[in-house]
């Protein structure tokens, strides 16, 4: 084991088999065992599309990021826009405490977020996860109907093929049946399931959403879906017709509609947000992932005034949450100076280029044995096998293209950075046919 002064001085000196070494003995990755069975690869720097490999990998020093950093990172890496914000940022204040406490960049971005999201969105609880602005927008819809008199309100209806996050509430919402959580189910809250929606619209799945929602009125706090996209729990597509068949049931039977919007948001999907390819609001929204482009942990969930004022007039008068990072300023600023980005570009023409892209280039797969089908909408792309795949041949494969990808369950998908290239659209492109080939 290296010596304790070598890593307290943070040192670069450690070589790629000591990092690994290092990392085996140390390091708890995301959806693995600990130790690991398979080394990750060393990341050594990043710029534009491309990560910088510390040692080859099948011949590659250098891959283009198929993946957006798990979906976040649109405008790719090392940009100069975001760098100015966040060095801009660091020279004034990394953080400060939130609560008693402000400053402009959490106040720019709340009003913002408000500026941008559909109406009547109004209030911003800024949070430091995905998954924990799922919670927050949990708790508020839980506190709203306890401070309106009505407790017995605190189950939550969701369609099955979902995925909300990785703590406690969110989970009770992925599908509970070979989901990541499914391993959960006996000490989760027991919430309310519909069946996966279909991609196109039917009204007598319409119907079994209304009547579900009825039956179970009195006990619904809310109803939470990711609108359009379902993300995690297996990339499917389905149509905004849904979005309004829920807001008119909630509205109808008094149950709030949380949208997530953490996957979905800053126009991955071909609108800003996918809430607007349905013409509905929701009455809580989360967004997190591309909010800072990658660079910081930030979410928010954000409520319309009518929720907000309800929790307010309650016998617990204040929302009872509040993370140590809450607003945490140089998030904040990146997360201002990423949204000007997008905006200030047409970024929708770009989505739709990617979305071309991926389409001609993925249409190869549908040939190939094994694959159940191939679908695109706006800038992501999936290749749905028939059978779960060998994430180690996956990976193998897509890295001898010179690509990162990270396939899961029966999924070779991809949600690049809007900046990729037509050429990188094209390789990515040939590395999910290959990783679907030989996983």
């Amino acid at each position: 084991m290296p010596e304790a002064p070598l890593l307290a001085q943070g040192r670069s000196a450690l070589g790629p088999a000591e990092l690994l070494s290092l990392d085996r003995a140390h390091v708890w990755h995301p959806y693995g065992p600990m130790p690991g069975r398979t080394d990750p690869l060393i990341v050594e720097s990043a710029s534009g599309v491309r990560l910088r490999l510390a040692e080859p990998a099948h011949g590659q020093y250098e891959l283009v990021d198929g993946m957006a950093s798990w979906w976040s990172a649109v405008h790719g890496y090392n940009h100069p826009v975001l760098n100015k914000a966040a060095h801009e940022q660091l020279d004034r204040m990394s953080h400060v405490m939130f609560g008693g406490l402000t400053h402009e960049p959490a106040v720019r971005l709340a009003a913002r977020l408000v500026e941008i999201t559909p109406e009547p969105l109004r209030h911003v609880f800024l949070a430091d996860s995905g998954s924990v602005s799922v919670e927050v927008a949990v708790k508020m819809c839980l506190q709203y109907w306890r401070s309106l008199g009505r407790p017995a309100k605190q189950r939550l209806l969701t369609w099955r093929g979902g995925y909300h996050g990785d703590t406690w509430h969110p989970m009770s919402v992925c599908d509970p049946d070979g989901g990541m959580h499914e391993l959960w189910s006996g000490t989760l809250p027991r919430q309310i399931f519909a069946d996966a929606p279909p991609a196109d619209y039917d009204e007598t799945y319409a119907r079994g959403l209304r009547a579900l929602v009825a039956r179970h009125a009195d006990e619904l706090a809310a109803v939470i879906v990711e609108p359009v996209v379902q993300g995690a729990g297996g990339m499917r597509f389905h149509s905004p017709a849904y979005l309004r068949v829920l807001r008119e049931a909630c509205d109808a039977h008094g149950v709030l509609l949380v949208f997530d919007e953490i996957a979905t948001g800053f126009g991955r999907t071909g609108t800003l947000f996918a809430a607007e390819q349905g013409g509905v609001s929701p009455d809580v929204m989360c967004v997190g992932k591309a909010l800072t482009g990658g660079y910081l942990t930030m979410a928010a969930t954000l409520c319309t005034s009518e929720v907000a004022e309800g929790i307010s007039r309650g016998e617990v008068p204040v929302l009872a949450h509040g993370p140590t990072f809450m607003g945490n300023p140089l998030a904040a600023a990146v997360a201002l100076a990423s949204i000007d980005l997008l905006l200030g570009q047409d970024w929708a023409k770009e989505v739709e280029r990617i979305g071309a892209g991926l389409s001609a280039g993925l249409a190869a797969a549908k040939a190939l044995p094994g694959v159940r089908e191939v679908r695109v909408r706006g800038a992501i792309g999936v290749v749905q096998l028939d059978h779960d795949v060998d994430m180690a041949a996956a990976t193998r494969a897509a890295v001898r293209e010179g690509v990162w990808l990270r396939p899961f369950r029966d999924l070779v998908y991809t949600m690049p950075p809007y900046v990729t290239g037509d050429e990188d659209v094209a390789r990515i492109c040939r590395a999910v046919v290959a990783a679907a080939e030989e996983g």
